[in-house]
């Protein structure tokens, strides 16, 4: 034993003689510092994000999930009429088309009416004037589907305006958020037929061998096989490119103002090594919103139903306002909400990648150019 005892906690070891040590002049280190008495290093994992500036729905960093999730609530509380609004004006213009086309059959003929029927006698067989009014009211639903999902497509072009707002603390208007959009909607629209034509053509080379199996071989169960494992390729090709060329090309094309082509590019930079982190949130945000829309929609389909039922010849058009209204519910409830989501995906892979968080900071006043 040495005899020399380090100091009691709290105390100042002694240098020399055993007079105190000077303190150091400000700004200068410690010379000949214990290992003791050093700073313990804190773990990666323990440190907290690093204080951002926050002048509007999310603070200007790389965002968490929490961040991204709070912040889609946010910015459609920041913005409810250019979110909300839009979402819910688009899909009651579009299904409000098989509600009137199916209301006027209803009302002034009776094509409709003998449906019912088949609630009561299984055997009943619809004559021309119910196929007719069928064919015409599941047609308008369907057309009215179809311009739902592009007037969605729109919405989703708007509300990248909105987050981008959102983001510096600035609130869009809906005239000024569809204002925003001119210039970039025909791209828009673009972008989503290429990627419409895209997944038709991965179908298809998905369906040849499964059809070529069941017309060449006599046995079902080898086409059968081949058709699930090309099932399952479909999915996972489809996912992927999903994810890495359109989930972030909608955002980039409209605030970046490129083209069609730019805008796949970017999508394909920006998620570059962050494929499992954006699949990730883009799978939970899609499980919440379609959860809760769920649960908006049910009560509206069980009275549908109930309708249906207690009065059979409005069943055909109690079924179709059930899904027309289930429709504008969960559009007012998954539009804006997944549509946020995304566009703070795309803002937080700039900040990560590009450090987009000072561009930000100085459209929003905090930063001199």
């Amino acid at each position: 034993m040495s005899g020399v005892w380090p100091p009691p906690p709290g105390e100042q070891p002694q240098q020399g003689a055993g007079a105190p040590s000077s303190p150091p002049p400000p700004g200068q280190p410690v010379q000949n510092q214990p290992a003791w008495a050093q700073p313990l290093p804190q773990p990666g994992w323990a440190q907290p994000l690093p204080p951002a500036h926050k002048p509007g729905a999310i603070p200007l960093r790389p965002l968490g999930l929490g961040d991204m999730l709070d912040g889609a609530f946010r910015l459609v509380r920041f913005n409810p009429g250019a979110t909300v609004g839009a979402s819910v004006l688009v899909a009651a213009v579009a299904m409000a088309l098989p509600l009137v086309v199916t209301g006027a059959i209803t009302a002034t003929g009776d094509s409709l009416e003998g449906f019912g029927a088949s609630l009561e006698d299984p055997n009943w067989e619809p004559g021309n004037s119910e196929i007719v009014g069928m064919v015409a009211a599941f047609g308008s639903l369907l057309l009215g589907t179809v311009l739902q999902a592009f007037g969605t497509i729109l919405v989703s072009g708007m509300i990248s305006h909105v987050a981008h707002a959102a983001a510096i603390g600035k609130k869009l208007t809906l005239g000024q958020a569809w204002a925003a959009t001119h210039g970039n909607r025909w791209r828009l629209i673009g972008l989503a037929v290429l990627f419409l034509l895209l997944y038709l053509v991965m179908f298809a080379l998905a369906a040849v061998p499964v059809v070529a199996l069941a017309i060449m071989v006599d046995n079902p169960v080898p086409a059968i096989l081949v058709g699930v494992l090309m099932f399952l390729l479909l999915i996972v090709a489809s996912i992927f490119v999903s994810v890495r060329f359109y989930l972030l090309a909608i955002p980039a094309l409209m605030l970046e103002h490129t083209g069609v082509v730019g805008a796949v590019r970017r999508a394909w930079q920006l998620s570059a090594r962050q494929f499992w982190r954006l699949l990730g949130i883009w799978l939970l945000t899609a499980i919440i919103a379609g959860f809760a829309s769920q649960i908006v929609g049910f009560p509206i389909s069980l009275v549908s139903s109930i309708v249906g039922i207690a009065v059979p010849d409005l069943y055909f058009l109690a079924t179709i306002a059930g899904t027309a209204i289930s429709t504008v519910v969960a559009a007012a409830i998954a539009t804006p909400f997944t549509g946020a989501v995304t566009n703070l995906q795309y803002l937080d892979q700039r900040i990560r990648k590009e450090s987009y968080e000072v561009e930000l900071m100085e459209q929003a006043g905090l930063l001199s150019r």
